[in-house]
Parts: C-alpha cells; sequence; structure tokens
C-alpha cells in the first residue's frame, strides 16, 4: 500500500535528505507540481511521510494532528547543541553501565503529559522568525542559544527495545508513541536528565502516523 488516495501517498523517506528534498524528487517523478507534506523529519531522521498530490494537499490538514510513533537511539552521556549528532558537545559525563530495568523505569514514568524545552535548531518560529534560522546565524558567531520555547509534550507509551554501554556511554532504542506536536530530541534529553545524565538523539525513525504504518509506504531513490 503506497497510496491512501491517488492524491495521497505514503512515503519511507531516507536518511541524509530533508523533507523538502523528498517533495522535488517525487515532483520530477511523477511530473506534478502541487504538492505538500503532513509533518517535518529532519534529515538525519527517516521514516513515514504523508505526502499530498495536486488536490490531496488539502486533505494534509487531516493528517498533521494525527499521534506518531517513533523508533529512537538516544545516546547517553552527551548533549549536543542541536539535540542530534550534527551539533557540537556541550557537556559529556562518563556513564556507567546503566541497569536496563532502571531505563525501562524511567521510561515508563514519562508517559504523560509535561513541558519541555523545544530544540533551537526546530522549526518553531519565535518573532516570526524560525528557531534554526536563529541557532545557525548564533553559531556562525560562536554563541548558543538558550533561550528556546517550551512546549507542552504527550507521551502516550514508551518501550525500551535495546540497551547497549560501551566506553563510558550507553544508547537506548526507544519506542515513543506520542502526541501531534511532540519533539523525540526533547524526550531524548529529558530521558538522559531523569537517568543523572546528559543525552542527545542518536538517530530517529518514524514507524507510525495514525493508523498508517511506514511498513506500507513506499521507497525513493536519492
Amino acid at each position: 500500500m503506497h497510496e491512501l488516495t491517488p492524491e495521497i501517498l505514503l512515503v519511507d523517506k531516507p536518511v541524509g535528505i530533508t523533507s523538502f528534498d523528498v517533495i522535488r524528487i517525487l515532483r520530477r517523478e511523477l511530473g506534478i507540481k502541487k504538492m505538500g507534506h503532513a509533518g517535518t523529519l529532519d534529515p538525519l531522521a527517516s521514516g513515514l511521510m504523508i505526502v499530498g498530490v495536486g488536490p490531496g494537499t488539502k486533505k494534509l490538514t487531516e493528517y498533521i494532528k494525527l499521534p506518531k510513533e517513533y523508533v529512537a537511539e538516544v545516546l547517553i552521556g552527551e548533549r549536543r547543541s542541536t539535540g542530534d549528532m550534527e551539533g557540537d558537545v556541550l557537556e559529556e559525563k562518563e556513564v556507567a553501565v546503566l541497569d536496563a530495568a532502571e531505563v525501562a523505569t524511567v521510561l515508563a514514568a514519562m508517559v504523560g503529559t509535561r513541558t519541555l524545552p523545544v530544540s533551537a535548531y526546530s522549526a518553531i518560529k519565535k518573532g516570526g522568525v524560525p528557531m534554526y534560522k536563529r541557532a545557525r546565524k548564533a553559531e556562525k558567531r560562536g554563541e548558543v542559544i538558550t533561550d528556546v520555547p517550551m512546549r507542552e509534550m504527550e507521551v502516550t507509551e514508551t518501550e525500551l527495545l535495546n540497551l547497549t554501554c560501551t566506553d563510558g556511554r550507553c544508547v537506548a532504542q526507544v519506542r515513543f508513541a506520542v502526541g501531534s506536536g511532540t519533539y523525540i530530541r526533547s524526550l531524548g534529553e529529558e530521558l538522559g536528565k531523569q537517568l543523572g545524565y546528559p543525552a542527545t538523539l542518536k538517530s530517529l525513525r518514524r514507524t507510525q502516523v495514525g493508523k498508517f504504518w511506514v511498513e506500507d509506504a513506499r521507497s525513493i531513490e536519492v
């Protein structure tokens, strides 16, 4: 199943390209200019995108607010400026071997709604300007933006899929089921905080939007 209707496509975005790159590739492939998508994925993230084609762009609002599910790898032991592996290391702390039961317990306690800071490199606008544009300008000046917006984020389910620890760092592979508008980078940092360590997102894959699964999505040629 690669489409919900001829006007709505399910696409599996690969790592290394932007969400707009997906639209650009599909425009070239299908020969249709009018396209849009129901939710951005960062270049370092992969997974499910819902794409509207032609008249389907008017239906995208039906999908934007749907709950989502992700599989994330959280690197525990360092915090980075972007909240993911693209950024500069801001804080490091050697990690003793973590107990999987402890991590699972902390994850279970994260279920619910809480107010968390949004990454300075997010697309949220502040004063009409996307945060990531402000952050990149500050980066060129050798500065780090600390004045970031707070947002209420909803976590409906968590699951620890795997935990590995080597060389003073641990990587927790976690499934997060979340409400719309929840930032997984923020959840990754919060997981580390609750464990007593800095943390950052190592990888991210969106596996589900509403009732739609990435297994049913089409791949694209980059």
